[in-house]
């Protein structure tokens, strides 16, 4: 009776302290899963690229009279490209085999084209080479002030198959209103009639997983036009999960699947110190009994 009592008063207290935290856990995490979020947040640190992207193609001093024209080099494999046309975003292009090639729309006049590597946590690399480029318009639409442009905040984005792929575009310059196609890279095209320079909404869904170029073309009302590459991907099926792992999710739709181990790493430490508390408590508790002459249980 005795070990029993020494054993129950030393194993209850942690046990039942233990059953109120992981019942608060669970809890906790099945409301931000209900709430369509995940109720434990943290960072995933990982260095920065450290090797840039290389232009090779256009070669630095042309001019070239036509738009869009091809931006093509080497790079990290893996890493998603962003061109730069005089500091500002003109499209992006997964790296693929150690190379990449997009398309790219030019402002009229000298430009500044530099290539930036990003990770899959959009932390930059290195800038890669400054290439100066001319683009000397020799259409029928070369006075013409202006000029109509298309851009982004989001060089990519991704949703699952068969879920809708919400893309903001930005049109800007030229005189609406205007026709925009939409080719997604699947075989799919989208056409649209935008009034007036604003952002809009592109809405597309794929049917199979994979990455795919998206080019956007827009035509003013005086036949100037603008021209965007973009990165899209379609993820697999998201994987089922167990209540040890949470799944995350970045603005270009990918998943990334990350272990929730400090609870565990919480309750352990905490459980065997209730436990030590509870057994100097019990010891206390007996020789305070034999000094006041009272049983010691």
């Amino acid at each position: 009776m005795l070990n029993r009592k020494i054993i129950l008063s030393q194993v209850a207290l942690p046990f039942l302290i233990f059953v109120a935290v992981f019942g608060f856990l669970t809890l906790s995490v099945r409301a931000a899963q209900e709430a369509g979020s995940v109720g434990i947040e943290g960072t995933i640190s990982a260095p920065p690229p450290t090797t840039g992207a290389t232009i090779s193609l256009p070669i630095n001093g042309s001019t070239v009279t036509s738009i869009p024209i091809t931006v093509s080099g080497i790079c990290p494999n893996g890493l998603l490209v962003k061109l730069f046309k005089n500091g500002v975003f003109s499209g992006s292009v997964q790296c693929e085999g150690g190379s990449f090639s997009l398309q790219a729309d030019l402002f009229t006049g000298t430009n500044e084209l530099i290539a930036r590597v990003y990770d899959d946590l959009d932390q930059p690399g290195p800038d890669s080479n400054t290439i100066n480029v001319t683009f000397q318009d020799n259409s029928a639409n070369a006075t013409l002030a202006n000029r109509p442009t298309l851009t982004s905040n989001f060089a990519k984005r991704g949703a699952n198959p068969g879920q809708t792929l919400s893309w903001p575009i930005v049109l800007s310059g030229g005189v609406g209103p205007y026709a925009v196609n939409v080719e997604w890279g699947d075989g799919k095209t989208d056409l649209l009639s935008i009034s007036n320079p604003q952002e809009f909404i592109l809405e597309h869904k794929y049917d199979t997983a994979g990455i795919y170029k998206v080019i956007i073309k827009a035509v003013d009302s005086r036949d100037a036009a603008a021209f965007l590459q973009l990165t899209a991907i379609a993820n697999g099926p998201l994987s089922q999960t167990t209540s040890s792992a949470d799944t995350e999710q970045t603005d270009a739709g990918q998943t990334r699947t990350v272990t929730i181990w400090w609870p565990a790493a919480l309750l352990i430490p905490f459980i065997i110190t209730t436990f030590w508390l509870g057994k100097r408590y019990e010891k206390k508790r007996i020789i305070r009994n034999l000094i006041d002459g009272k049983r010691p249980f």
